[in-house]
């Protein structure tokens, strides 16, 4: 190897956040988390979004109960775990209380719009300037890839072996086109992290979110499709493939509502 290459591989092309740099033990947490899963990279581009925008340190995370959960002790912030589904009531109660932070849930579909439909609900009307992320990995994946909201018809899971049928476990869930529809609602978008260039995309949904929130506008929602290759069967290769082929198809990806004034 000469000097140069040397040099070069010595360059720092990309670092980990400093809001993922916590005590050495947090490092074992990412070990917690299936081959393939992307939650991880839910909590960088989480991360990233917060240090670029400079309220890292005025963050409070509302980390709620699935795999997202472990996210609670990943990130260096200030961090809460609400009852199952209850993210967005324990969000609002800490916006209302500190108003100058900015406030976000990290929840998964089951939590978010199953369990938590409710207090989702209730935040929207509201019109609450919160921040909530939604990961949807179209199956209850903590506890055994069970049918979930977001479970696409025909997919096959541990509770639907033959395929969801519409006729006996409805349709899927289109959250951040639901959300769209609140008048409270400043920003709702839908992204997927399959590929490099649908992480930036992603990133600046989240960062956008996040600015409304600051701006105090309204309500901001991401939803996140990511990978569950252990529930879905699948090599983590053929997940990503598959939610570029079939995931997309039923979810599309954008931006569904982006505004900055409410009347």
């Amino acid at each position: 190897m000469s000097e140069t290459t040397k040099n070069i591989a010595r360059e720092v092309v990309v670092e980990k956040p400093l809001l993922l740099r916590g005590e050495a033990w947090m490092d074992i947490l990412w070990d917690l988390f299936c081959p393939g899963c992307q939650i991880p990279l839910v909590g960088r581009l989480i991360a990233e979004s917060l240090e670029e925008l400079g309220v890292g340190s005025n963050a409070i995370m509302v980390g709620c109960v699935g795999c997202t959960g472990i996210l609670i002790a990943s990130l260096t912030m200030d961090r809460v775990s609400p009852a199952h589904g209850r993210g967005p009531d324990v969000a609002t109660a800490l916006k209302r209380i500190h108003p100058e932070t900015v406030v976000f849930t990290v929840q998964g579909d089951g939590d978010c719009i199953a369990i938590g439909a409710g207090p989702l609900i209730g935040a929207l009307t509201r019109a609450e300037k919160i921040t909530v992320i939604m990961v949807n990995n179209t199956n209850y994946g903590t506890t055994g890839g069970q049918l979930a909201p977001t479970t696409l018809t025909g997919q096959v899971t541990s509770t639907t072996p033959k395929g969801r049928s519409p006729s006996a476990e409805g349709y899927p869930v289109h959250t951040a086109e639901m959300v769209a529809t609140f008048r409270g609602t400043a920003y709702s978008a839908r992204g997927s992290l399959h590929t490099p260039a649908d992480y930036q995309r992603t990133k600046k949904y989240v960062r956008t979110a996040f600015q409304r929130q600051i701006e105090g506008v309204g309500f901001s929602f991401v939803e996140v499709i990511t990978a569950c290759p252990v529930n879905w069967h699948m090599t983590p290769v053929k997940a990503l493939e598959w939610i570029g082929e079939k995931v997309i198809a039923e979810f599309p990806l954008g931006e569904f509502k982006n505004v900055t004034h409410i009347e």
